[in-house]
């Protein structure tokens, strides 16, 4: 069996492109504001049962599996150099199915094949190249799963989120709410569009970056994005952070209220937050100290060896999706 996942180690997120371009490559078509509103009322839809929050600061989720699994994401999706929204829809996929479903808790070969499954399903819906299922199991897992094992999970996790795959995510938001910024007084000799790679560039690491706070799960993506364009303003130019008004359907206290929490648990808790240009980079969020909202404590190590660690596997899911279709 390999060794548990080292999370002290930590890569960067790698964006390609000219500099000039990557504004435009990585953010969805400019919309307009009937779109917003058509976006803001449907993400609820794509968001984890009411109560997961409060099952959450009640550990009725292993929430040291949870954060095992995010940091794992978050490093097989710098190494493979995935969009930005991969990650956060793979852990949208993660949370919406814990809130559905009760994992158990002694064995953590369940949460790691969800891990891998939710990985592997949004690649497929936002990467043009996908790693073979074998390839996503990087950094010495604890458990290597068999494709045909993994597929099974995936139409097990697909089935419990309603085969909502095409999730309103922060990343939605960016470029509309980027881009209706008032115009920056800055003397900087930057170009516009410079200015715009590295407030996307601040506000999408910021986005990522608040999957492994579990309070953020109580804002809607809509939010989110709002809370992140003010924090990246502050961050890239220097100003103080705005309260702004990006569409009349987001809640201004709510915004105000997300900004601080990111504030306090992302921006601040970052060992480079002297360095505007990696205060938010994920070396720093991986290695910050973990908020209040998280648990770091071990769970007690499973030791049933890996064969009958993959039989149960195999077992289980048979069951599981045998039970979800049945219906």
């Amino acid at each position: 069996m390999s060794m548990l996942l080292d999370h002290s180690a930590a890569a960067s997120l790698l964006y390609g492109g000219d500099s000039d371009e990557i504004f435009s490559d990585h953010l969805s078509p400019p919309l307009d504001e009937a779109t917003i509103t058509s976006l803001i009322e449907t993400e609820t839809d794509h968001m984890p049962e009411k109560d997961y929050l409060h099952r959450c600061r009640q550990r009725l989720v292993n929430m040291t599996a949870r954060l095992d699994a995010v940091n794992w994401i978050l490093k097989v999706h710098a190494y493979y150099q995935f969009r930005p929204v991969t990650a956060f829809l793979c852990i949208n996929y993660l949370d919406r199915f814990l809130s559905r479903t009760s994992l158990p808790r002694e064995n953590g070969w369940v949460f790691q094949l969800v891990s891998v499954a939710c990985l592997s399903v949004a690649a497929k819906m936002e990467e043009l190249e996908v790693p073979l299922l074998m390839d996503l199991q990087l950094f010495e897992p604890r458990f290597i799963f068999q494709p045909k094992t993994i597929q099974r999970m995936e139409l097990w996790v697909m089935s419990n989120l309603n085969w909502r795959l095409h999730s309103v995510t922060p990343f939605d938001y960016l470029h509309y709410f980027i881009t209706n910024l008032p115009s920056s007084s800055s003397s900087s000799s930057e170009t516009q569009v410079q200015v715009l790679n590295r407030l996307f560039f601040t506000a999408s690491d910021l986005i990522i970056s608040t999957t492994r706070v579990i309070e953020f799960l109580g804002f809607a993506p809509s939010t989110i994005a709002a809370a992140a364009v003010i924090c990246s303003t502050a961050i890239v130019l220097g100003d103080a952070p705005l309260h702004l008004s990006f569409h009349h359907r987001l809640n201004k206290e709510m915004v105000k209220c997300c900004q601080k929490l990111m504030e306090e648990h992302v921006v601040d808790t970052c060992p480079h937050k002297d360095n505007r240009a990696d205060v938010a980079s994920p070396v720093g969020v991986l290695d910050a100290p973990i908020c209040s909202s998280c648990d770091m404590s071990s769970d007690i190590n499973n030791h049933v060896s890996a064969i009958d660690q993959f039989e149960e596997t195999e077992s289980l899911i048979k069951r599981l999706q045998s039970y979800a279709f049945d219906v």
